[in-house]
This record gives structure tokens, sequence and C-alpha cells, in this order.
């Protein structure tokens, strides 16, 4: 989830401005670029709680902390809830997850470096505040009557909302968190295909990274119990988005998608307006009853473009949303699978003919599926674990044609080895901390926190 937008506050009058908004992302591409982001879960070395956003040991005090290189403090209300640093942020979700949302770069290569630079940094300030942080799906220990709740104003709003649409929207905000990659696209018809793509093999992405398998230190009988938690979220803005396939899908289709999507907040004069649940279309027509007369602005707009949630989100670029948090190497992995994918023009001919022909049932089912299953899910005679090796395998191919090397002389498919491995082997990384419970930890989730920390 995302802070306040910094696009400006120039008012719309008319919808042909949204639908210009998603066209403005066009990019030749010469200069597309890949932006990672991930969430991890920080907790206190003594008893594994989740810190606080207070305190010497709390959340802010990490922040702040993390200033000394070079990073520059967001306030609001007075309080350190985020740091901007050369194109790249660090945000908080809503139980204080750490989030990195990286900067625009050229390949994994650089991608790999920012995130190791980030963790580097976030363990030496961690390691003096006696915090660890831990990359998975969904938080294993704690329930969610135990976790904080960070005092950022569009959250309070949200917590408010959700109880209301789902019965697990308020575990997504607190108890999950996830690795995502943003693409961008050359024209309408460049992202179309590319959208159709990266939603058909969401799946895929859910069953390589499914690592939540533990929920209050039991297993849950999911694999992937964070995909799980966004089937009962919010109906009205998060799914498969099957009109992504049908005939005419482009930006203005998109655009009248956003407009159904009830709102949350406007954020004005510093000041988040609770207008969950209304309509962005009155909000067109002056009609928005939390700010009856007034327009949106482009930054309204922006804001609302991140409220809603889909398994693949368009804004002025894809966003990749399927994907398990998890260890260093696999935060890595997931913008290499998708670069591979859909930055070469090879591979996204393959994969297109790879999926074109799946029923909307069939996406569905295996979107249904995957959460329990992963890459056991039942697949037209056999299982997706035949679709990715498939899919890596083009992506594979699409890496290296690209041919961006590192000091090293190796390209960019030195970051799949994680996932092919997965893939061959059949066992994901749930599978394996759920043999681990059951074997080496003896049911004792506290070794989660030890062994797999960053």
């Amino acid at each position: 989830m995302s802070s306040p937008s910094h696009v400006a506050d120039t008012p719309i009058t008319d919808r042909a401005t949204l639908v210009a908004v998603l066209a403005s992302g066009e990019k030749p591409r010469a200069d597309w670029r890949i932006g990672t982001e991930h969430e991890k879960f920080g907790f206190r070395l003594d008893d594994l709680r989740a810190p606080a956003f207070d305190g010497d040991r709390g959340i802010e005090a990490l922040l702040r902390g993390l200033t000394r290189f070079g990073w520059e403090a967001v306030d609001e209300g007075g309080r350190t809830i985020a740091l901007l640093k050369d194109g790249a942020s660090v945000t908080l979700e809503p139980a204080g997850q750490l989030e990195l949302s990286g900067a625009p770069l050229e390949s994994i290569h650089d991608t790999c470096s920012e995130v190791g630079a980030h963790l580097f940094e976030v363990k030496s300030v961690a390691d003096e505040l006696r915090l660890g942080f831990l990359g998975m799906g969904f938080q294993p220990k704690w329930r969610r009557e135990d976790m904080p709740w960070m005092p950022k104003g569009r959250y309070k709003i949200m917590r408010a909302y959700m109880p209301k649409v789902g019965d697990l929207g308020l575990d997504m905000m607190t108890r999950t968190c996830t690795v995502q990659v943003n693409l961008d696209y050359a024209s309408e018809a460049d992202m179309v295909k590319k959208f159709r793509v990266s939603l058909a093999l969401q799946p895929v992405a859910t069953a390589l990274f499914a690592d939540s398998p533990f929920t209050e230190g039991r297993p849950n009988g999911y694999l992937s119990y964070r995909s799980h938690i966004w089937t009962d979220t919010d109906a009205d803005r998060t799914g498969m988005l099957d009109f992504v396939f049908e005939d005419g899908f482009g930006y203005e289709r998109y655009v009248d998608y956003l407009l159904d999507v009830p709102m949350y907040f406007s954020y004005r004069d510093g000041v988040y307006h609770d207008a969950s649940g209304q309509s962005f279309r009155d909000f067109l027509r002056g009609e928005l009853p939390a700010l009856p007369g007034r327009l949106p602005t482009l930054r309204d707009w922006s804001d609302h473009m991140t409220t809603a949630f889909p398994e693949v989100r368009l804004k002025k670029y894809l966003e990749m949303r399927g994907a398990d948090g998890g260890p260093w190497n696999r935060l890595c992995a997931l913008p290499a699978f998708w670069v591979g994918l859909l930055y070469d023009d090879a591979a996204l001919d393959a994969a297109w003919d790879l999926v074109r022909d799946f029923t909307m049932a069939e996406r569905n089912a295996l979107r249904d599926d995957v959460p329990k299953h992963a890459l056991k899910t039942p697949f037209r005679g056999g299982t997706l674990r035949d679709l990715a090796v498939e899919a890596l395998k083009i992506s594979a191919g699409g890496l290296q044609r690209r041919a961006r090397l590192n000091s090293r002389g190796q390209d960019e498919r030195v970051f799949l080895d994680t996932l092919i491995e997965i893939a061959e082997s059949g066992q994901t990384p749930a599978e394996r901390k759920l043999e681990l419970f059951h074997g080496a930890w003896q049911g004792d989730i506290d070794r989660v926190f030890r062994e797999f920390a960053y």
C-alpha cells in the first residue's frame, strides 16, 4: 500500500483525463525499467512480537535510524512514516511490515544489488534495536489482535471499512507480506498483451512463491494462505479481472473498472477525508458526499488507483501481485521471472501462445485452487507444475536474449535458479517449512524466526 501520492493537485473535469493518465505510461523499449517492491515482518528478538510504532525499539525508531544511510524522512502528523531516496521509498504497511519500493532500474542485477543494500541497512539498525525481520507471506505466529497499527490516516479509514466487505481484509492489512515487480509497456496493445499473459500466469507465481502455511503457530491447510486471504477481502477490488480478456479491452475499459471500485478516501491539505464506499463517478460530478462541490484532482486519481487490488494492477505500469514474500534470493527471482516473460518479444509471444486458449473457467479455477495446492493444482490432465516448468523455460530464454551481464559475465538467468529448483522438485517453500515443523522443529513455530530471518 502506498503513502500519499506526490502527483500534482490538477483538477479533473472529464473521463478522458483519466484515460490519458494510463496512456502516459507508454515508454519506448529503451526506457523500460524494473521496479521491485517487497514487504517483511519485523519482530523483537526477545519475545518475537511485532514491534509497535512508538518506543525506543519501535518502527519509527528504525525509520529514523535508517536516515543515517541518506534517506529523507517523510512525516505525517509529526511522525516519521516513510523514507525517500533516489527514486526509492521505504514505507509501512498497516501493522508495521516494512516495505522497500525500489527505484526504476535497468536490470535484475541492479535490483538484487538494491535489495541487498537495503537489507544490510535494515539489519544494521535493527541489530541495535534488537529487532529481526522475516520474509514470508503470512505472519506465522501472532493473532490479528496481537498486531500493532501504524498511525497512518488511510489505514484508519480502511480498518473501519474492511469488515463491511469481507472477513479477511484486516488479516490482509496486518498479517501479510508480498514481493511484486512493476513493469513498463510500449503502447496500449503491448499493455493488453502483457496484462493478459501476466494475469493468466499469476497462479504460477503464486505457486512457485507459496510460503504462508502457518496461522497462529499451526499449519493452516494452505500453502499460500496470503493468496487465499485475497479471496475474502473485498470482491469489488480484487480478483482475476475477466474483462481483460474480452475483445476491445484497453485503457478506457480499465478506467471504467476503476470508476466502479468504491473509494476509501481523498487526501486534502494533509488530511484523509473518509469517502469509504463512495463513488469516484460522483466525485467527477462534484457530488461526493465526503467533499460536496469539490472535484477530484490527479492526486485523487493516483491515490484511487492504488486502492484496487487485483492479481495484476495497471497504473502507469503493470504490477505483478501474486507472490508471497520470501528470502533474499526469491526477492530477486520474482522480477527475473516476469522480466524474462514480458520484456522480450519472442518470450512474450511464446507466453501468449501458452495461455491464449485458457478459458475463463480454467483461469479462475487455477486462481481458486492454487492457495491450497500450489504446484500440485490439477490442470489439463497434469498439474500446475507442468505449466510452471514451461513458463520458466520461456522466461529463461527471454533473459538470455536480453543479455544483461554482471561483472562475472552472468546474465539474468542466474536469478531463476531458485525457481527452477522449486519447479523441478515440485516442493514449494511452504512445503519445506511444513516438513521442518513436523520434523526437526517438533511443532515449535518459533524456530521459523531464528532460521529464516534476514
